[in-house]
């Protein structure tokens, strides 16, 4: 089973490479890892999506909350949560392709980052299942290559009332 784990940590030298090891310790792969500052520069969270059988992503999730710099270990799997990516798509359509490209890039609320007189480079953010299909769909159009950020999750808030 996919897990996407958002992980509080404290923002020093070293603790990527320990929560890296943790997971590669027990022979499991990270599929996607992005680390970012919070309001707090002196505190990041980490989203990492990974799969596994549920106890043993809850073994690690436990090994995770006894490193020292980690403060907080959120598995996402049955929390209601928003999730997203990001990817910057260089595609190189024939002249007659470039409108279609333009077009499915609007449709799917995508932007053109950079152009050339060959390529667009185009931004798609949005869940996994909208950037796979919108890579789908430009692939005959002479995808040049791509670039995906990992996903990054935030858990959503009750609502009150």
């Amino acid at each position: 089973m996919r897990h996407t784990i958002s992980v509080q940590v404290e923002n020093k030298f070293g603790v990527l490479s320990r929560v890296a090891g943790l997971f590669s310790g027990r022979g499991y792969n990270i599929e996607s890892i992005s680390v970012g500052e919070t309001l707090d520069p002196k505190i990041s969270v980490m989203t990492i999506v990974t799969r596994g059988e549920n106890q043993i992503v809850e073994q690690i999730n436990k090994q995770l909350n006894k490193l020292i710099d980690v403060i907080k270990v959120q598995d996402l799997f049955d929390v209601d949560h928003v999730e997203r990516e990001m990817v910057m798509i260089k595609i190189t359509p024939t002249q007659e392709q470039k409108a279609e490209v333009l077009r499915l890039a609007e449709i799917f609320r995508g932007r053109v980052v950079d152009s050339s007189l060959k390529t667009y480079t185009i931004e798609i953010t949005g869940d996994e299942s909208k950037i796979e299909a919108f890579l789908e769909l430009v692939k005959p159009m002479g995808v040049k290559e791509f670039v995906r950020s990992g996903k990054i999750a935030i858990a959503r808030e009750r609502s009150r009332g």
